[in-house]
This record gives structure tokens, sequence and C-alpha cells, in this order.
């Protein structure tokens, strides 16, 4: 019995063999290394669901623009000839993938990460609206195409790997943790005092009270999106997760937030400009939501200070991207017009003459410094 014969049998097939390969590789995706892939594979997902979202915006409006091209009446005008039009199915499917990449983002990557990375949506929705429907993206949506950009790109190099929660048991506890009870009880007492009393009275003069609204509801459905993926996880994984009342409790959650959510906002934008809304509740909305994550999923106690300020910093230049982008998006401004402005600002030696003779010719008028001197005096 030598050691050949020993090793032939501990590992009697190749297969077997390769099976323990592939046992002590798997085990190894819960090293960092495995956390870097998961976070990778939310980005993607996240950055896709980015970009599904913002062309579907482009395609739906694409198909309308073509059947008023054609005459046919839209939706409330007495037609429904937009469900004929195979632009706008294509838009509806691209808006259903770019959900669904979102939902699974979330599954991978802390939300910290993904949720400010919704603003890729708007961004790209801009770029495609300036080449395939001839809308003018001036000088102040590209600075802000460019901050959105940079703002993203900080975020993801800082991003936090949050502490893992890979199933239903742990996220059951975690949502039993006393500070985040006492936050969802305090989220949850403030958004109704706005629905029910505040709303009423002046939702329709200020814009923060539906906003807010929409983005203290918002906490909740990230939250059950976050546990509803690793629910699905778990099913593919044939575990009996129907037995499980929390995924009832996170779907029910999820469904009336969301409505909640999508009610407040059409509120908003039915009473206030959309260039105002948008930038005002994406700053709302994603503070709630990364607020809820640090205290929930304690994404941030492993981080650096250097980490907490590179992600702070990339999220504040986001919201300055998306401002220039929304807030003066009806300005005609292009980059000849400001380079032309500038131009003209340098005045000419000859009008530097002209101003600097005509102040000492007021300086040696005696009426000029009488009147000078009687007012200095009666002061």
């Amino acid at each position: 019995m030598g050691p050949d014969h020993e090793k032939a049998e501990s590992c009697p097939s190749p297969l077997a063999c390769m099976d323990g390969t592939s046992n002590n590789t798997n085990l190894s995706l819960s090293t960092p290394a495995g956390l870097k892939y998961r976070l990778y594979l939310g980005l993607a997902l996240a950055v896709g669901s980015s970009i599904f979202i913002g062309s579907s915006f482009i395609l739906k409006k694409k198909g309308l623009l073509r059947l008023a091209a054609k005459g046919v009446p839209r939706a409330g005008q007495g037609g429904h000839s937009y469900l004929k039009e195979w632009l706008w199915w294509a838009g509806l499917l691209s808006m259903g993938l770019g959900e669904a990449a979102n939902f699974a983002a979330y599954a991978f990557a802390p939300a910290t990460l993904v949720t400010p990375l919704g603003a890729l949506s708007v961004l790209i929705s801009a770029i495609l609206s300036s080449h395939f429907l001839n809308e003018r993206l001036n000088i102040h949506g590209k600075l802000g195409c460019v901050l959105s950009i940079l703002g993203s790109t900080v975020m993801v190099i800082h991003a936090p790997e949050e502490e893992e929660v890979t199933s239903l048991d742990e996220m059951e506890i975690k949502l039993q943790d006393p500070v985040f009870v006492a936050f969802a009880v305090l989220l949850t007492a403030v958004a109704l005092t706005l629905i029910f009393i505040v709303a009423p009275r002046r939702g329709q003069t200020n814009i923060l009270i539906y906003v807010l609204i929409c983005s203290f509801i918002g906490a909740f459905s990230v939250s059950s999106v976050k546990g509803l993926g690793i629910a699905i996880k778990e099913m593919l994984e044939r575990k009996p997760v129907y037995r499980r009342p929390l995924v009832y409790v996170l779907l029910g959650i999820l469904v009336l937030s969301v409505s909640t959510q999508i009610n407040y906002l059409n509120k908003a934008l039915d009473v206030f400009n959309t260039s105002l809304v948008t930038p005002i509740y994406y700053v709302c909305f994603t503070t709630t939501v990364v607020t809820c994550s640090i205290i929930l999923f304690k994404e941030w106690s492993s981080m650096d200070l250097d980490n907490i300020i590179g992600t702070l910093s990339g999220f504040c230049t986001i919201i300055i991207g998306i401002f220039l982008l929304h807030a003066f998006k009806n300005t005609d401004i292009t980059w000849s017009q400001l380079m032309s402005t500038i131009a003209k600002e340098p005045s000419s030696p000859q009008h530097e003459y002209e101003t600097s003779h005509t102040l000492l010719e007021s300086l040696e008028d005696p009426a000029v410094v009488f009147e000078e001197d009687n007012i200095l005096f009666t002061q």
C-alpha cells in the first residue's frame, strides 16, 4: 500500500478530483476576491439598467413621434394606436429589462453604489435625445453629463464592500436591529404626517412635500428589493422560500411603497416643472436610500475615512451634474456664444483712455469738487 495507492483511494476518478477542485474554487468566492466579483457584477447590472431605462424613453417617444407624423391619434385623443407601433413595444421591453437588471443589481452590490448610479439613465436619455430626437443639449447639459460621469467614477472607486448578507435569516436579523427599527418608525411617522396633514394644505404650493413623501417611502422599496433579491437566489438554489413569512412581508411592502411613490411623483410632475422635480427628487431619494442602507446593512462600518469622503464627493458631483442638466435645460447657450461673450469683455485701449480722460475732467471740474465737498461735510 504505497502513497500512489492511497492517492488513488482518496481520488477514485479524475471527475471526483475535478469536483473537489471546483468546490475549493467555490469556497474561495467567499474571500475578498469573491466579494470583488459580486461588486463588479452588481456594478455591471446597475450600468446596464441605466442604459436600458435611458434608451426606453427614447424608443417610446420616437414611436409616438412617428405616429404623430402619420396623423394617427394618440392616447387621450380617442386613439390607442401607439400599441401597434413596434418602437413603443421596444421601449416597453427596454424598460422592463432595465428594471429587472436594477432589481438584480441590489442583490449583488451595496445600495450606496447602485442607487446613485441611477443618474446615468438620465444622462443616457439626454445624450440619445440630442442624437435621435434632435433635442439640443446646451453647454450646461454637456457640463452636467461630464460631471455625472466623473461623480459616478469616483463613487465606484470608493464603493463600500458591504457586510455580506447571503440568506433570509441574516436579513431577518438585520431588520430586527433596534437602530433600524427606530429609523423605520421615524421615517414612517414623518411620511404619514406629510401624507395626511401637510400635503392636503401645502402640497400644491411647496415642491418638497410630494418629493419628500416619494423619497421617504422609497427607502423601504429599496430595502424590500434587496431582501427579495436574496429570496430569489435561495429559490434558485431550491430552498423552500415560499414557507418564509418574511418574503410575503417584503413583497407587500414593495407593492405598497412603489404604488405610493408613483402616485405622489405624478402629482409633483403635474403641479411643478419637471426640470425642478427631477434633480430635487434624485437628491432626496438617493440621500434617504443611502442613509437607510448604511443603517440596515452597515455598509460604511468597514470603510476608511478617505473612502467615505470619496463616496460623498462623488455623490455631490453627481448632484451638481444632474442639476446643471435639468435646471438650465431650456436655456439656449452654446459654446460659441460663450466664447464670443468672453471675447467682448476686454475693453479696447481707446475706450480705457476715454474713460480715464472723462474721469480726470470730472475731478477737475470745480462744480463737481464743490458738490462732493458739500456732501462730505454734510455727512
